[in-house]
């Protein structure tokens, strides 16, 4: 670009720049005042238009090129906040409709549009970007392109239903906006999404160059998409995929009806009446409880990342110890090298437990490389901040141990003890515990302000949640650093109370302890499993036990019965088949049958042994509400207990760990936004009818019956 360059419009209050360059092309730079990523806002539609009209009064212009002028992000969606301000089907209608006017100014424009894509561009960006006559992107990790509107609950409103699925073809296009997942830039170059793909410093001038050539004629589909197009193909493909994504999502999730709908009709009656389609369903997706608890789920998710936690400012990280080699430490260390970019120190006891957590992490980055996620240098790089040792050489210049041994309290207290001994007296020890009391761990510590509990699910690297359990003592800073590394590592964390099963496990327990109620009365597996899977959780209670480890899920039985009484107690079935040897998938022996070396399972089946152990005859006889009803309501009336007891710190918290931690189900927004949605007084009358059936385990809590009374809300 020339040093020459007229500043045309540079208004204080625009998120829109327009310069131009001595060989006649307009840069128009993107760039949301006073915040990190560009979003698209309602008072963008006029912005546009009128940089678009002092554009087209340039003499000789030769095409536009729009760019960003953040440093990671092109434009990272719409505004969420503007979609919730909506209150009416039709509003929401009218916002679409208003997005399509402008990106249809942007295809129609007399000379060459380019969109130059550096970072995020997702939603509403891209939906821009495929508006122009050209996309190139960075090669840069940051880039990402998406539709992930799914995710909240709703649809591309601006064109993108339209003309993704010409651009790349019905079935690829389907696929992003039924997932709503990302793709990189490579990936989007091979399948057509974008024109090219350079590293970043030329990037602006390639997107100049293109405009100089100007519009080329699009590169026709792959054969498969073609195919996919005709009256026969189309028909197939709409058929298989609605097939497929009903079994997905079980009915409950209609943006992704709408989705289906909305492209076909673009394919069959043409782009006018695809884009009415689009703009209909998008403001009746809006008006969707599923979109307005998905939806209610980002701002928490979104308030929760802002907050650090406590009420000081964390101390600066910069290298980690790990205590123990096995699954959690390995999965711990692999988030804190690969995610935070911190140096880790894995201690065990023995070479064989480093090299387990080692292995752990190649080969989860090995599996990014072969997907193309990942360079093989920078698989190199991160091993490199991993390293191991049997004694405690290297600890004394670490900030934070993560303590992740065998759940035993004189083990873990004697690992405070060496910590304290071997490390720098600012050392924060974080204890990986799923049921122990942080207290008593910190008992005997000359510092217990620096004893906190850190506890993750497995595994580590796909489970979004971490539990930060500080103890009475535990100081404000060692809270606040310990929610900073936590974040650092990509996790969503809670801050909970330091009680018997702390908050997750503690609403788990009764849920699966129903499960294997209605199992000992001769409810078949699979058909408990899929009454919950139908409700909308990713596996049913007695594969979740499986997936955890029998032994392991049922370790913190005794203690909640120990500490709050025999609700908790877990049926007597469960002792049977513990003593079967059955710890679930890692043994191979559980609820269900799994693979034997060299043969492969065709279906997933319940394993019929388990029935002779708990001397039962498998029968069908409740129907699947109803036991997901029992499951469930044990499971919303502990929330609720763990919010008066102040376990959790508000219900947003606890809706977060209910979403993040155990899979419940996102469209429903967490359990206090689904009690206010059947209403406390429901809840109550649903908890009394199954006390009356099934037993006082039901009895609803104070803190429901209260609300119930007063017609009280957990959410405004």
């Amino acid at each position: 670009m020339s040093d020459d360059i007229l500043l045309l419009e540079n208004h204080p209050v625009s998120a829109f720049t327009l310069t131009f360059t001595d060989q006649h092309v307009g840069v128009i730079t993107i760039d949301v005042p006073g915040e990190k990523v560009n979003t698209l806002k309602a008072e963008f539609v006029e912005q546009i238009c009128t940089i678009l009209q002092k554009a087209q009064q340039y003499p000789n212009l030769k095409g536009l090129v729009l760019i960003s002028g953040k440093p990671d992000s092109f434009i990272a969606g719409a505004d969420i906040s503007m979609i919730s301000h909506c209150q009416t089907a039709a509003e929401a209608t009218a916002l679409a409709t208003n997005g399509q006017t402008v990106m249809s100014h942007i295809s129609a424009f007399s000379v060459p549009v380019v969109a130059a894509i550096h970072g995020a561009c997702l939603g509403g960006g891209l939906e821009l970007a495929l508006a122009c006559h050209a996309r190139i992107c960075s090669l840069d990790d940051k880039t990402q392109l998406g539709l992930p509107e799914v995710q909240l609950g709703l649809l591309p409103g601006s064109g993108g239903t339209q003309r993704l699925p010409r651009l790349i073809g019905a079935p690829k296009a389907l696929d992003m906006m039924l997932t709503g997942r990302s793709i990189r830039a490579k990936q989007a170059q091979r399948m057509g999404l974008v024109d090219d793909a350079v590293p970043q410093a030329i990037l602006l001038q390639t997107a100049l160059e293109r405009v100089l050539m100007g519009r080329k004629p699009r590169a026709p589909l792959p054969w498969q998409a073609r195919l996919a197009g005709g009256p026969l193909g189309k028909a197939l493909l709409f058929h298989v995929v609605r097939k497929q994504t009903r079994a997905k999502t079980h009915g409950n999730y209609p943006a992704t009806e709408k989705i289906i709908d909305v492209v076909k009709v673009g394919l069959d009656s043409g782009r006018s009446s695809g884009y009415q389609a689009e703009a209909q369903a998008f403001g009746e997706l809006v008006m969707t409880p599923q979109s307005a608890a998905l939806r209610g789920l980002f701002f928490a998710s979104t308030a929760l990342k802002k907050e650090r936690g406590a009420d000081a400012q964390p101390l600066p990280l910069q290298r980690i110890g790990i205590l123990g080699g096995g699954l959690m430490g390995g999965g711990i260390a692999n988030v804190t090298a690969t995610r935070a970019g911190l140096p880790v120190r894995i201690k065990d006891i023995n070479q064989e437990g480093i090299r387990h957590a080692l292995k752990y992490s190649w080969d989860l980055l090995e599996k990014r490389v072969r997907r193309g996620l990942l360079k093989k240098a920078e698989q190199q790089r991160q091993m490199m901040l991993i390293s191991g040792t049997t004694d405690y050489s290297g600890f004394e210049r670490v900030n934070l141990v993560i303590e992740a041994v065998f759940e035993d309290l004189p083990l873990k207290q004697k690992m405070v003890a060496e910590i304290e001994q071997h490390a720098s007296p600012q050392t924060i020890f974080a204890s990986n515990t799923s049921s122990l009391p942080i207290g008593d761990i910190a008992a005997n510590a000359s510092r217990p302000e620096q004893v906190i509990g850190l506890h993750y699910f497995s595994p580590v690297d796909k489970m979004p949640l971490v539990e930060v359990i500080p103890h009475e003592g535990t100081s404000e800073q060692t809270i606040a650093t310990t929610v900073s590394l936590a974040k650092k590592q990509g996790k969503t964390a809670i801050v909970v109370g330091d009680s018997a099963g702390f908050y997750v496990n503690r609403i788990l327990a009764p849920y699966i302890n129903e499960a294997t109620r209605c199992l000992l009365e001769g409810e078949p597996i699979e058909h408990i499993d899929k009454a919950l899977v139908d409700f909308g959780f990713p596996v049913g209670p007695l594969q979740l036990l499986d997936e955890v480890g029998i032994d392991v899920g049922t370790k913190i039985v005794p203690i909640l019965v120990n500490a709050f009484g025999t609700r908790f107690a877990a049926p007597p079935a469960i002792d049977a088949i513990l003593k079967d040897d059955r710890k679930g998938r890692k043994n191979g022996k559980g609820f269900y049958v799994y693979a034997q070396k060299g043969r492969v399972a065709k279906k997933k089946q319940a394993d019929a042994a388990i029935y002779r152990l708990i001397n039962v005859t498998p029968k069908q006889q409740q129907a699947g509400e109803l036991i997901a009803r029992r499951c469930l309501m044990m499971m919303l009336n502990e929330a609720v207990r763990c919010l008066d007891e102040k376990v959790i710190r508000s219900a947003r918290d606890g809706d977060l760990g209910a979403v993040f931690g155990i899979g419940f189900p996102p469209f429903l927004g967490g359990q206090f936004r689904y009690i206010d949605q059947l209403g406390a007084a429901e809840v109550l009358k649903t908890l009394q009818g199954l006390q009356q059936h099934y037993g006082e385990h039901f009895t609803p809590c104070a803190g429901l019956v209260r609300r119930a009374q007063e017609g009280s809300r957990f959410y405004p």
